[in-house]
């Protein structure tokens, strides 16, 4: 890989085409293939954008959502190869796509510095020959899908029967996957689900031909070490490999957030870059014995990647992960929504989160999943459940209801965000009994949830004016709370450039180093478990709390002695990340369980 970086994917819609801006120019990117409404309408945008003919996947047609997804995928897999090619056809001339590729590039890098050597060969037939190599070079970045391994629901039929195992949300986009001509991964993120890992045995492209390569790669998304190894060997024990652990910040990250049970990303790095090893080798015991199970030999153990992402923001803290932690790459997903030519946020979105302070980025409980959810305190889907509170008419309609979970009502689930849930719950609450405090409390956490089906797919709608008649156009964003420290529109180039530290577009910005933010937002998580507790509080929470406050008060000495003993850094810096420290570590303490 050219690039150390990769772009997460971004919500549904803001980075559901993001291959298609950065994949020439060797950047790595994902987009979610959870909503195939929303996949639809793209490939439809953009075969008209490209001359090539579209007949739509009517929802009605047998297996709709896997074949509108494979024919998205294929699209974008070949819209990209043809980029490359006229890239390569370009000559190389200042400010063309072609010189664009190599100046992206890090300045270390063997390419980078071929092409800087080349532009100093005098004119002739070696200068020719050199160019010829270079273009040779030229690769596109990697084309990624995500999967929430837990948005899984299952579907009906038109007479009301269930639609099969095989056609549920989870495993219908992995089967529209691993049908598509694309050489390139699924991400599993939200943790295990088992019924999804056994289904990748049935395609062939998840395991090794006879070289050892994989036409589909598998990378998992983890919080910690621990998670990261019951579902690696899971799937090694089914023959399939895991090609890349991504790391993810529990809280200081964006969309759903993960929070361990009080483990810091620092002390999960640690014990990844001490274990790694031992790990990938139990792994491929494991996955070669599942293999020759099979009648497949793979010759020697396969590549497995490590990368971080969550709250980086500068080039110092992305080359300490790299170097400290010997990580192969890292993420940089909310400053890209910044980045227009890179992702779908709409104009007035775009205004709010330039203008936007830290007070405007929030954790929430904001999700149907039940799982906290990165928010936005400006964005037009908050703005507009609050107004539907005002008029007494609580919750969404649900179009799309990826995210029904609920049965207490009704025999078919329903989603907790939508105004036919929050009526019955209301309603249920009325009659409870409950004092008037505990009633408004219970009242606020169901009216909390958004429609998020919608609203994370509004912004690329508008963006491409692709909204139809009467359709919702409140937008819901989920950027990590890192985006504050953030607060103008960004090139391409600017971002890159800040990536690797030829340029810091955070020079005048005072912002916490990552480590030390996220361990803010953790005593914070902490602070409001207990407060949710104060009425009554069990011995098995009570415990759960203690331990939780220990092991952030582990990962804080973990971070002293890491400050302390570093090298790369000046005096007043680390001085500076010890007071911020000391300050948390008073924090925690006072806090009382």
């Amino acid at each position: 890989m050219n690039h150390t970086f990769h772009i997460p994917v971004l919500g549904l819609g803001y980075s559901i085409d993001t291959p298609l801006k950065v994949a020439r120019y060797g950047i790595a990117s994902t987009l979610s293939i959870v909503d195939d409404e929303l996949i639809e309408r793209m490939r439809g945008y953009h075969a008209q954008l490209n001359g090539e003919f579209y007949e739509p996947v009517l929802k009605t047609e047998e297996d709709a959502r896997a074949r509108r997804i494979t024919l998205y995928l294929n699209m974008v897999d070949r819209l990209v190869k043809r980029q490359i090619e006229q890239l390569k056809q370009l000559p190389f001339e200042p400010g063309n796509d072609l010189c664009r590729y190599f100046e992206l590039l890090p300045e270390n890098s063997r390419l980078r510095q071929g092409y800087d050597l080349m532009l100093d060969y005098p004119e002739g037939s070696q200068k020719a020959y050199f160019r010829e190599l270079l273009k040779n070079e030229i690769t596109a970045g990697a084309i990624d899908v995500n999967i929430m391994s837990k948005v899984d629901k299952m579907n009906y039929t038109a007479a009301g029967e269930p639609a099969g195992e095989l056609n549920t949300d989870a495993l219908a986009a992995l089967r529209g996957f691993a049908q598509s001509t694309l050489t390139s991964s699924v991400i599993m993120s939200a943790g295990l689900n088992p019924r999804l890992y056994s289904y990748l045995e049935t395609f062939p492209d998840f395991f090794p031909d006879k070289n050892g390569r994989f036409a589909k790669k598998v990378i998992l998304k983890v919080s910690d070490f621990r998670s990261a190894f019951i579902q690696a060997k899971f799937l090694a024990k089914k023959g399939i490999w895991v090609s890349e652990f991504r790391i993810e910040s529990g809280l200081n990250c964006g969309g759903h957030a993960f929070a361990t049970e009080g483990f810091l990303l620092g002390p999960i790095l640690e014990e990844f870059k001490q274990k790694r090893r031992e790990m990938a080798s139990e792994l491929f015991q494991g996955f070669q014995q599942a293999l020759a199970e099979k009648g497949i030999t793979c010759p020697s153990e396969p590549v497995q990647r490590l990368t971080v992402q969550g709250g980086i923001g500068t080039a110092e803290e992305n080359e300490f992960l790299r170097d400290h932690y010997r990580v192969d790459g890292t993420g940089w997903g909310s400053p890209f929504l910044l980045v227009p030519e890179v992702t779908n946020v709409d104009q007035h979105s775009l205004q709010q989160l330039e203008q936007a302070v830290e007070a405007d980025y929030y954790v929430s409980n904001a999700s149907p999943l039940g799982i906290l959810f990165n928010n936005f305190k400006k964005s037009s889907a908050e703005q507009l459940r609050l107004k539907r509170l005002e008029h007494n008419r609580p919750g969404s309609p649900c179009t799309k209801k990826y995210l029904c979970t609920n049965t207490e009502f009704t025999e078919q689930p329903i989603c907790t965000a939508s105004r036919e849930y929050q009526y019955l719950k209301l309603n249920q609450l009325e009659v409870a009994g409950l004092p008037d405090t505990e009633l408004e409390q219970a009242r606020q956490a169901v009216t909390e949830k958004i429609c998020l089906c919608e609203g994370l797919c509004a912004s690329a709608y508008i963006k491409y004016d692709m909204l139809n008649p009467r359709e919702n156009k409140a937008v819901a964003i989920c950027p990590g709370p890192n985006l504050t420290y953030f607060n103008r529109c960004y090139s391409l180039e600017e971002m890159v450039k800040h990536i690797y530290g030829t340029i810091d577009l955070l020079q005048k910005v005072k912002r916490p180093h990552m480590f030390i933010k996220e361990l803010n937002l953790y005593i914070e998580y902490l602070q409001n478990d207990l407060q949710a507790q104060l009425r009554e509080i069990t011995d098995k929470k009570r415990k759960q709390l203690y331990k939780f406050k220990a092991q952030l008060q582990e990962g804080i000495g973990y971070y002293q002695s890491l400050f302390t003993d570093s090298n790369n850094h000046t005096s007043k810096l680390v001085k500076d990340w010890l007071s911020e420290l000391s300050i948390f570590e008073a924090k925690l303490q006072s806090i009382q369980i």
